[in-house]
């Protein structure tokens, strides 16, 4: 639906900690599904874990902030200059599978409530259709100097 250029309009994560490779579904002011190919040559897997390489739990938080990012800029015209969504409350987190190189990590965000300049968020995420890790999150827009 959405290719890297239009990923990178919406999300000011760049090389190497931009997780999103494209988006595959987008519906405005309510919902993301978005995809991340884990591989092999990501340098995160040099040290977790040499033998037995798995990709972080941090990772797959940070990829569901980055499918909110893009759903909650998207959805509101484009980042606005000077403007920043941080992710501020993770609650809920469980990860039940681990992922590994080779996979295609699928996550939805659906919005859960807008208040103001925040908004609370569902994300699930998936490989092969089998649920990997779920979570709820809160972010705020903040405006830099």
């Amino acid at each position: 639906m959405f290719d890297i250029q239009e990923i990178m309009k919406n999300v000011p994560h760049r090389y190497p900690f931009l997780l999103i490779d494209r988006v595959l579904d987008f519906k405005e002011n309510e919902s993301v599904t978005v995809l991340k190919n884990i591989s092999i040559n990501e340098a995160q897997f040099q040290g977790h874990f040499p033998s037995k390489p798995v990709f972080p739990g941090v990772y797959i938080i940070e990829n569901m902030a980055q499918a909110s990012c893009f759903l909650l800029a998207k959805s509101s015209g484009g980042i606005k200059e000077n403007s920043v969504y941080y992710l501020g409350k993770v609650t809920k987190m469980s990860f039940i599978q681990p992922v590994v190189p080779g996979d295609q990590l699928i996550t939805s965000v659906q919005i859960e409530k807008v208040f103001g300049d925040s908004a609370a968020v569902i994300a699930r995420a998936t490989v092969d259709g089998k649920l990997v890790a779920k979570g709820e999150m809160m972010f705020g827009m903040r405006k830099e100097a």
